[in-house]
């Protein structure tokens, strides 16, 4: 693990009272079963912004604290490990970054101070299709003298629902597959033709699936310029895999600290069942995963904070911490043996979880590709 700060290493040690006291998972079974609203507890996004989690990558000038993407990281390892819901991570991290990265003065001062006291809730509507292709974007947004004109859909938004602004991937030249004519838009959760439609997942969590017909944006709801959306996008879309693959340590941490539980508790043949080599060789390769899944996670959040290699660190970080929380929810299921397939117990919620975190920002596949296409291969 890297060595923390004082400071960071105090705001980990209240992100691990606060979710284990708070927010643990029961309280995520909790808002499944009831089917709350939004997908999360108001009280939890109200506490979260009390703690100023919401502020920690916005610079003081407009009211965060600027303590960078490590700090935030150890936030959401923790909320990951107890599978808290909140508009957190869309939000506070990739919709902020979107601001930060693309937006204007009045664009940042007219925003980021409602993201940082959880006012506006801004999250990115990016994706079309089944997958993960950014340059897919095929929404179009056209000129219409003061402003665009959006028309199109877009599909698995996070908190799509609570969103008070979305970020909108449009084309505005081109056609879909192409580097250049994508362009972004700050649209209004309320604008006159926007629809909104819930989604249910496994994971129990507040996605929607959007419809533009014939939105009208004006032209200083832009952010960038007009065909050069993409590499703020992919920017974003770093500082998106890089909190995410944080996230994802989280949950495949507290999977496997679940499953030792287990090993050291659960008797067979007169023994613990840690005690079996075979067992405790497979726990020791999970341990090995993991540091290594921390290593390369710590790195890519260092990454954005020091401005090097960011690409090639963030699509290491996804796909690395993806491999081992897919091979640490698939154990945590199995070493559990018939317990561990029913509802009642927690390893399936963190199975369910860790399926959508995999896929979300790219699978593995597309982060080996990436990362080989950025070393030129």
């Amino acid at each position: 693990m890297a060595a923390l700060t004082e400071e960071q290493s105090m705001i980990r040690d209240q992100a691990k009272s606060w979710t284990t006291e708070k927010s643990p998972v029961d309280k995520f079974r909790e808002m499944r079963d009831k089917e709350i609203a939004n997908n999360y507890f108001p009280e939890t996004w109200s506490a979260m912004v009390e703690m100023g989690w919401t502020g920690i990558i916005i610079p003081e000038q407009y009211g965060g604290s600027d303590l960078g993407f490590l700090t935030f990281g150890v936030v959401l390892e923790e909320t990951g490990r107890q599978l808290t819901a909140s508009p957190l991570f869309a939000s506070a991290l990739v919709g902020a970054s979107a601001i930060l990265l693309g937006g204007n003065e009045a664009q940042k001062q007219a925003i980021l101070p409602g993201i940082v006291d959880g006012s506006k809730i801004l999250t990115l509507a990016l994706e079309e299709g089944p997958r993960h292709a950014p340059q897919n974007t095929a929404l179009k947004a056209e000129s219409n003298g003061d402003g665009f004109t959006l028309s199109g859909t877009k599909t698995f938004v996070a908190e799509g629902m609570s969103a008070t602004t979305f970020v909108v991937a449009a084309r505005t030249s081109g056609e879909a597959g192409d580097s250049d004519g994508i362009s972004l838009f700050l649209v209004d959760a309320d604008a006159k033709g926007l629809g909104r439609n819930a989604i249910k997942t496994v994971d129990s969590r507040g996605y929607a699936n959007l419809i533009f017909e014939a939105v009208d944006v004006s032209a200083d709801a832009m952010l960038g310029g007009v065909d050069v959306g993409l590499p703020i996008l992919d920017a974003i879309l770093d500082r998106a895999r890089a909190g995410l693959s944080a996230e994802m340590l989280g949950t495949a941490a507290q999977s496997f600290d679940m499953t030792l539980e287990y090993l050291k508790t659960r008797e067979q043949f007169g023994q613990v069942i840690g005690s079996f080599q075979a067992l405790g060789h497979r726990a020791a390769g999970l341990f090995g995963q993991m540091e290594l899944a921390r290593s390369c996670s710590e790195a890519a959040l260092q990454a954005i904070d020091d401005d090097q290699d960011v690409e090639q660190m963030t699509s290491l970080s996804k796909c690395r911490v993806g491999e081992f929380l897919f091979d640490m929810s698939n154990q945590l299921i199995q070493i559990h043996g018939g317990i561990g397939m029913t509802d009642e117990f927690d390893a399936g919620l963190y199975l369910k979880r860790a399926r959508t975190l995999e896929t979300a920002f790219g699978n593995r596949s597309f982060h080996r590709d990436r990362y080989a296409t950025l070393a030129g291969f």
